[in-house]
């Protein structure tokens, strides 16, 4: 049975890594800094990854608004990469839609993620804004986000795939992000 963090997260039953086929995708980012994508087994659960991606949030909005978005990072293939998780790879190339936009970073969730998956927790989908911290993003520092289910395809301990799943007759936008070590 998991159990309640003090942060009021739930470890969920496999804290170390994304389990089953469907997940929690929040990608999120302040109007003018980078967006950041945090992977977790549920809304409730603490994130099993965070990439910080080489993209800022005005950039996903525009890419967004086209109707379809790939997102792919790639890694390089090490001596010890059979024994690390794809998820768990430090450095990522990034491209969008075909285009080198520089690197991902996986990082560990800093307080403030937490913050903002603490109050995105009720939110199962959709897409918003949070007021921004005016100590760091200044009075127009918004946090912008969107919060998906994805369905995870694992094609090889090489290669995840996470497909945004849109809710029953809606159009919106499509996503797709890649993980893939060559």
């Amino acid at each position: 049975m998991p159990i309640l963090l003090s942060s009021g997260f739930s470890d969920g039953p496999n804290r170390g890594g994304v389990s089953g086929t469907r997940v929690t995708g929040t990608l999120f980012g302040y109007r003018k800094g980078r967006v950041s994508l945090s992977i977790q087994e549920t809304p409730k659960c603490l994130p099993s990854a965070v990439v910080e991606l080489a993209m800022q949030t005005s950039v996903l909005q525009k890419e967004l608004g086209s109707g379809m978005l790939r997102i792919a990072l790639e890694c390089e293939k090490r001596a010890d990469s059979n024994k690390m998780k794809l998820l768990d790879e430090p450095l990522w190339t990034m491209y969008c839609n075909g285009k080198k936009t520089g690197y991902g970073v996986k990082r560990e969730a800093t307080a403030e993620d937490l913050q903002v998956m603490e109050l995105l927790k009720p939110v199962s989908m959709g897409a918003g804004v949070l007021p921004g911290n005016a100590e760091t993003e200044g009075v127009e520092g918004e946090l912008a986000y969107m919060r998906a289910f994805f369905e995870r395809v694992v094609g090889s301990k090489d290669s995840e795939t996470f497909y945004m799943l849109s809710p029953e007759g809606n159009n919106g936008p499509e996503l797709t992000i890649f993980f893939v070590r060559v």
